[in-house]
């Protein structure tokens, strides 16, 4: 069909990844100041979005499509370097994970999450996304024991 016929999708508000297309997160100036090296922080302002697709080198955009890439960053994140800790504050990672999963009960996720209520965690500005990481600890853990069949 020509282009000419169809209809752009309405706006709906979020903002979507230049490079992948995948749905950014929003993030605060924050955790932009906290993740971006200075040289690269300024070409974006006091907000943009996240791109957590695990092979899209993006990690940030803003409504203009400009971008910081994973060679922009201060340090490794995930998901977008698999061996960076899923949890900055504490140190959580995915092999933690896969230990919880291995062993079939989830102590280490039990000890995350505890601790991610204390004073110390401090997702705004560690994670990348400016949120914390149970959900996607829980969603990880939950996938490998489907995937072994328990």
């Amino acid at each position: 069909m020509n282009k000419a016929f169809t209809r752009e999708p309405d706006p709906d508000g979020r903002e979507h990844c230049p490079r992948c297309g995948s749905v950014g997160t929003a993030v605060s100036k924050t955790t932009l100041d906290w993740h971006v090296h200075e040289q690269s922080r300024s070409g974006l302002g006091d907000s943009a979005s996240f791109c957590d697709f695990a092979r899209c080198d993006v990690v940030y955009f803003d409504q203009f499509d400009r971008t910081v890439t994973v060679n922009e960053l201060q340090s490794s994140v995930y998901p977008k370097d698999p061996a960076a800790p899923i949890c900055a504050c504490f140190g959580f990672s995915l092999e933690d994970v896969e230990a919880d999963v291995e062993q079939g009960t989830p102590v280490r996720i039990r000890e995350l999450l505890e601790k991610s209520k204390s004073s110390d965690a401090r997702c705004l500005t560690l994670a990348a996304d400016g949120r914390c990481c149970v959900r996607e600890v829980q969603r990880l853990y939950m996938k490998g024991t489907a995937d072994r069949g328990y």
